[in-house]
């Protein structure tokens, strides 16, 4: 769901401090990943990469859940033949639950509340995997830094993977939070970050806190946060499967129970949590930390009733990180332009691009420079988002 950053990485009400109740994940030789806890506030990933591919099996281990994956090929020089899919990285959450079992039928470790599918990360705690074929066990970052131009046509420089794609599965609530716009970032030590989430799938009545209801002073904020009825000032918007929602930097936010979100942001993993219900953890029987200081510096105090977006067409947001479209594929269609990469992940039916399937909350990533780009609906009522970055 990351590296030592300070008091930020709080629970993402993506991260959970606890890190007992965190599955442990181990490829064999390539790569490693387990989990620790830092001298921080809170628990993030730890990965370890090995630069040691050999050709032999290897087996990639959630706890003690294993799963074979085969022999790991060499780095090749080939040219793309096929779209790239990645092994999800589950991360346990005490507001998660089963839902990517049943919705998506992700194959989850046993008896954990999986709160998090990362379904594509490139970050120095955490690192997507390509699943087979000629790049089979290349890293996110290695596709990255060794065959941008390949892979990626021309982007923009930077030293990562410009975005970071998860499925969140909100059984319960998680807490009031907010991630620092980029000039506060760089004063506290974090990452800035902008996200988007489509709503894949909500209960009757499930809701977003977006926001606030009417304007509110920095103090009287503060007054409310102590006295634990904040959320009586932030505003509450039902949402149902199809909804979408762009989240600026600096805008308070928490997700209700009963949603299963996929998430698409910015490659950061920096944010503040303010509120937590005056709840605690049932693995520790005390409350979370919050980080309230960092927080009330992050927070945009004039977002008042924010709303859904509103589109007419297939475009449902273009902003600086990144462009989202929505297609209803009723026909074959190209996934981009040639050189130009672009990311799809299947919402409903079935669809395939040369020969890679993908199912519903599943997802591959279109090289900019393969041929054989055509999207293909295999089933009623297919439909898809197309994520690239803009140039």
């Amino acid at each position: 769901m990351r590296g030592g950053h300070d008091a930020r990485r709080t629970d993402e009400d993506h991260a959970e401090p606890n890190q007992q109740r965190q599955p442990v994940f181990e490829e064999r030789f390539h790569p490693e990943i387990s989990t620790e806890t830092p001298n921080i506030q809170h628990r993030t990933l730890n990965v370890q990469w090995q630069k040691k591919i050999r050709q032999r099996r290897s087996e990639l281990r959630i706890g003690r859940w294993t799963m074979d994956i085969g022999r790991l090929p060499t780095m090749s020089g080939s040219e793309a033949t096929n779209p790239l899919t990645f092994q999800p990285i589950f991360i346990e959450r005490m507001w998660g639950g089963r839902r990517l079992e049943f919705e998506f039928h992700k194959k989850l470790p046993a008896q954990k509340r999986i709160g998090e599918s990362w379904e594509l990360v490139d970050r120095s705690e955490a690192q997507s995997v390509v699943a087979g074929g000629p790049r089979g066990g290349n890293t996110l970052h290695e596709l990255w830094t060794q065959y941008r131009q390949e892979i990626f046509g021309d982007v923009p420089d930077t030293p990562r993977f410009p975005l970071l794609i998860k499925i969140l599965d909100a059984q319960e609530k998680l807490s009031l939070q907010v991630h620092p716009p980029e000039n506060v970032a760089s004063k506290l030590g974090g990452e800035p970050k902008s996200e988007f989430w489509y709503v894949a799938a909500a209960d009757t009545d499930a809701e977003l806190f977006l926001g606030f209801r009417k304007a509110i002073t920095r103090k009287r904020f503060e007054e409310r946060l102590r006295d634990g009825t904040v959320i009586d000032y932030i505003h509450r918007i039902a949402v149902q499967a199809g909804d979408f929602v762009f989240l600026p930097a600096g805008r308070v936010h928490a997700i209700g129970a009963g949603n299963l979100l996929i998430e698409i942001q910015e490659n950061s993993d920096t944010t503040y949590r303010a509120f937590d219900w005056n709840r605690t953890d049932p693995a520790t029987g005390t409350k979370r930390d919050l980080h309230v200081e960092q927080a009330i510096q992050c927070i945009d105090f004039e977002d008042v009733q924010p709303q859904l977006i509103q589109s007419e067409d297939d475009l449902l947001i273009s902003d600086r990180s990144f462009e989202i479209r929505k297609w209803n594929l009723d026909e074959a269609r190209e996934a981009a332009s040639l050189g130009q990469f672009a990311i799809v992940c299947c919402l409903t039916g079935n669809l395939s691009c040369a020969k890679a399937n993908l199912s519903p909350g599943e997802l591959f990533l279109v090289p900019a420079h393969l041929k054989n780009r055509q999207l293909k609906p295999l089933a009623p009522d297919t439909s898809l988002l197309r994520v690239t970055i803009p140039v």
